[in-house]
């Protein structure tokens, strides 16, 4: 009796469909939270192999062509995981890279891991998190392009990389950005989207093994049409 009245819930009953394979993804979060709609993605459907970690990347589009790929970029954690440890923050790297790919149709993510130091500039022990976390991320893709701990500048600009972190193939070429924390994340597509004029997308789930995507509570109708398209994208991915 419990499993049927659970079932009348249309986020378990989305997520039940798909498990079954007769959906491919599913987008809600216009009348319900973000943790609603998590729940029961990851009772049901669980997380990617190899994956204990879900995160939001943020794609970012702005007018600054110099930077990332022609202005785009695309950022994470933004959205779920507080204070991710070593082993997460390689996790949301290689996801988000993935994003990356899917979505945005990078051919070849640059991943920077960000900190307030550069290459030992700063010795602390969230610049070791990100150390190690680079070295863990290294070691799980070998094959993804990744560098840190890179300050934001250095990852962006190419003078700047060039002489905070001379020889890396990264700095000042980064197009995707890992943040140290949920509270960086957030923060900082704020500032590039309300200061900037960029335009944000997302938050885009990663880590679940099929997509399930959040929209905000006072989401647009070209939020929805935005997270549709992004949800299908993931769905091919998915799908190989």
């Amino acid at each position: 009796e419990q499993a049927r009245e659970l079932v009348k819930n249309p986020l378990y009953l989305g997520c039940m469909i798909i498990k079954t394979e007769g959906a491919d993804g599913q987008i809600s979060g216009a009348l319900s939270t973000t943790g609603d709609t998590l729940r029961p993605a990851l009772q049901i459907i669980k997380c990617a192999p190899g994956i204990t970690c879900v995160s939001g990347a943020m794609l970012l589009i702005t007018e600054a062509k110099q930077y990332g790929k022609d202005g785009i970029i695309v950022m994470g954690d933004v959205a779920v995981t507080p204070m991710p440890d070593a082993d997460q923050l390689s996790q949301i790297a290689i996801c988000t890279a993935h994003t990356a790919q899917c979505v945005a149709g990078f051919a070849e993510p640059r991943v920077a891991m960000l900190s307030f130091s550069t290459k030992g500039s700063a010795s602390h022990e969230v610049v070791d998190k990100v150390v190690e976390a680079t070295r863990l991320t290294k070691q799980r893709a070998p094959e993804l392009k990744i560098d840190g701990e890179l300050q934001a500048d250095a990852a962006l600009v190419p003078s700047v990389g060039q002489k905070k972190a001379p020889g890396s193939a990264i700095a000042g070429n980064a197009n995707v950005l890992i943040v140290p924390n949920l509270e960086v994340g957030n923060i900082g597509y704020k500032l590039v989207q309300r200061l900037g004029n960029a335009v944000a997308i997302g938050p885009i789930l990663q880590g679940i093994a099929r997509p399930v995507n959040d929209l905000s509570r006072g989401c647009s109708v070209d939020d929805i049409y935005y997270m549709v398209a992004i949800t299908a994208c993931q769905a091919q991915e998915a799908k190989k």
